[in-house]
């Protein structure tokens, strides 16, 4: 008899339900995609193994309280929680280098705020927006191809198996997207930047 390989939200459903083993089927189909994820982001191994740790243990919280609601989109969302505890740890660990004020050196020399002030902010927080409302202009298949390579960054492998088409069609779904989005941006003379 052939090996039945269930999908994500089978064993999410499993696991929920009090089948331990579903979640060991979970974590050893994806572990490699989310370490490799995270290791590429933080470049040590120790961190990456402390972060990938802590990633699943913010899943299994997550899924004992059942505030998970299943989507079929289990690894976008595993990915979006390692991708929050990277950015936790790059806060955390954020090191300001000692210089000592001399004559050839003054720390008003290095020191400027480069944090956003408020126009640019409202201006970022306005092309979101704009973006936002174009992306969910495009048809429901490449916008969902769109949105799972940029904001998800999953591979075309990945986004093929996790929407049951071939590689050459997520593609062209992408293809298609990016071509729509860029005529309605050149048909209203859209300016996305800030």
């Amino acid at each position: 008899m052939a090996n039945v390989v269930l999908p994500d939200a089978v064993l999410v459903k499993n696991y929920v339900g009090g089948d331990e083993n579903a979640l060991a089927t979970l974590i050893e189909r994806h572990q490699s995609k989310i370490y490799g994820f995270i290791y590429s982001k933080v470049t040590d191994r120790d961190v990456t193994e402390d972060i990938f740790q802590d990633t699943f243990i913010k899943v299994i919280k997550t899924l004992k309280t059942k505030n998970y609601n299943e989507e079929g989109k289990f690894l976008p969302w595993v990915m979006r929680i390692s991708h929050n505890l990277i950015v936790d740890h790059f806060r955390k660990t954020k090191k300001m280098p000692f210089n000592r004020e001399t004559e050839e050196f003054s720390i008003f020399s290095i020191m400027s705020d480069n944090s956003p002030n408020i126009e640019s902010k409202i201006i970022t927080e306005q092309v979101e927006v704009d973006l936002q409302r174009l992306i969910n202009e495009l048809p429901d298949d490449q916008r969902e191809v769109l949105v799972m390579r940029i904001y998800d960054d999953l591979s075309f492998k990945e986004i093929a198996d996790l929407t049951g088409v071939s590689i050459n069609t997520a593609l062209g779904r992408m293809r298609y997207a990016l071509m729509n989005l860029r005529k309605v941006i050149e048909k209203n003379q859209i300016i996305l930047t800030n």
